[in-house]
């Protein structure tokens, strides 16, 4: 019996240190579904390659405000921009509509944009952007 309940709770204890050793992202995966949301709906004002238009819509190349808060860029896809907004010392005052996505469509966008361009930001998890979402 005693054997049996150490097999049991080894097995369990097994289980349950291998779901907390598992990513909760899959970096590369998201990045590759982010690129796709991207072309869809972003790239026509940000450009192929993110550079944007100066002057009318913000780089997210190497871009100082997308990068400086994370909560801020997920806030920004789900419910827009507008007014003044500072982007590697050029000024724009364009709006940018919030976009209907799933959290882990977002999750994949942000992934794809803060990991792309020059830009090194590390994952960000569908549960940041349902925290994001509620607030």
């Amino acid at each position: 019996m005693k054997k049996m309940l150490t097999l049991i709770f080894a097995g369990v204890f097994s289980v349950v240190a291998f779901g907390q050793n598992k990513p909760a992202v899959d970096l590369t995966k998201s990045i590759q579904a982010g690129k796709e949301i991207y072309i869809m709906n972003c790239q026509s004002c940000h450009m192929e390659n993110g550079e944007g238009m100066e002057g009318i819509y913000p780089p997210l190349a190497k871009a100082d405000f997308l990068m400086a808060d994370k909560t801020r860029s997920i806030n920004i896809i789900l419910n827009g921009a507008s007014g003044p907004m500072t982007v590697n010392g050029v000024l724009y005052e364009s709006e940018m509509p919030g976009y209907p996505l799933s959290d882990q469509e977002v999750s994949d966008l942000l992934n794809y944009i803060r990991n792309s361009f020059g830009n090194k930001g590390g994952a960000t998890t569908p549960q940041e952007v349902a925290a994001a979402r509620k607030k």
